[in-house]
């Protein structure tokens, strides 16, 4: 049988390596451009919610589908009538209850893009809501791209910046090589302002990403919802058991 002592050290030793290894991932992470900004995003917010869905699909639907969501579900739970999902939100000219599939075929994208633009239904379940936004606001010239674009936290990305007309054009600043012989980019100038400030397009960002979270998880918003009365009846249930517990040991006493 092994001796207690022995065991301790094992467990202390996992959860040593268990602690190392968060550390080493950590590093990597940092150093791949992990800098994430916080997207601030409210799922309660049903303003936002509307807004982020027809940025999202002005901007993102015409190359991106969100292959498990219906444009029907998409209007019941954030509050739009059938005839708001139609005129704003499905530009396809499908039905109410179609899935919201992008026009450009997987074909198109390689053409296009070099390969197929990626379906976004769990996006920030993969992701997660700051790294989208950060993606959204890290786009930045580049020429020697094909696309003349790329984007600091998700280098090479084969995609142009959809929104860069509201955003307008960013060049990049570039820090002092890394040990790795790399340039990476601490920031950025913009050459070319866009349609919004950059209060307005933080907005704007957080907006998509809000949408693109709800999206992941639709059931989150009605889960949350419900949360309230769960607890409620929990606590109404809790006080008749006191109650109960109260007659029970009034006939033993």
């Amino acid at each position: 049988m092994t001796d207690m002592p022995s065991r301790k050290r094992a467990f202390l030793s996992r959860v040593a390596a268990f602690a190392a290894g968060l550390l080493v991932s950590a590093s990597a992470f940092a150093s791949g451009g992990g800098n994430l900004q916080q997207s601030g995003t409210d799922l309660d917010d049903q303003a936002s919610l509307q807004r982020g869905a027809q940025l999202y699909m002005n901007y993102c639907a015409g190359c991106h589908s969100l292959k498990f969501m219906r444009y029907a579900r998409i209007g019941e739970d954030l509050g739009l009538t059938e005839k708001d999902v139609l005129a704003n939100l499905n530009l396809n000219g499908g039905q109410i209850g179609d899935h919201v599939i992008a026009p450009m075929s997987a074909e198109m994208g390689v053409a296009a893009f070099g390969k197929a633009p990626p379906d976004l239904s769990v996006i920030s379940r993969v992701r997660g809501s700051d790294w989208i936004y950060t993606y959204l606001k890290s786009f930045y010239l580049d020429e020697t791209r094909p696309l003349g674009w790329n984007n600091s936290l998700f280098a090479n990305a084969s995609m142009p910046n959809p929104l860069w007309e509201m955003q307008g054009l960013q060049q990049p600043v570039y820090g002092k090589k890394n040990k790795d012989g790399e340039t990476p980019v601490e920031g950025f100038t913009v050459s070319q302002a866009g349609n919004q400030d950059a209060a307005a397009f933080d907005q704007t960002a957080r907006d998509i990403t809000a949408f693109l979270e709800y999206a992941g998880e639709p059931a989150a918003l009605k889960r949350q919802r419900l949360g309230v009365w769960v607890l409620l009846f929990l606590t109404f249930l809790t006080f008749l058991a006191w109650l109960l517990k109260g007659e029970y040991w009034r006939d033993v006493h």
